[in-house]
């Protein structure tokens, strides 16, 4: 592993975009690509060529019961995101499934309490 990451899907970066319109999300560059957030609280982004995206416990159990091969987010070999899961490709070909596992990530991360920013070292 070289530690350097593939260039993001353009393409999923901008069905991301395009299904989190409705949502009060804010975005910023992490992972070498889009990343989004509610109340600071990371939510989803594209890493390479998927979609991660954090959900409750309860969930994580549900999407890898539906979709096996839906794994833990690990951005880095080893550095396993506990919190998230990257999706199946299966999940991308079927807009409203991905739009209920949306739904359910971002209820789930509003619920959490507001992350103050760290503040920028001078």
């Amino acid at each position: 592993m070289t530690g350097k990451w593939r260039k993001p899907s353009e393409d999923l970066m901008d069905l991301l975009t395009t299904l989190l319109e409705p949502y009060n999300c804010t975005s910023r560059n992490m992972f070498g690509s889009l990343t989004y957030f509610v109340n600071n609280n990371m939510l989803t982004g594209v890493h390479e060529d998927v979609i991660f995206l954090r959900l409750s416990e309860e969930d994580r159990e549900k999407i890898k019961k539906e979709f096996p091969s839906v794994n833990q987010f690990e951005p880095l070999e080893g550095k396993k995101m506990r919190e998230y899961v990257v999706l199946d490709d299966e999940i991308y070909r079927d807009i409203p499934t991905l739009e209920k596992w949306l739904e359910k990530a971002v209820s789930f991360v509003s619920s959490l309490p507001p992350k103050v920013p760290k503040q920028k070292k001078k």
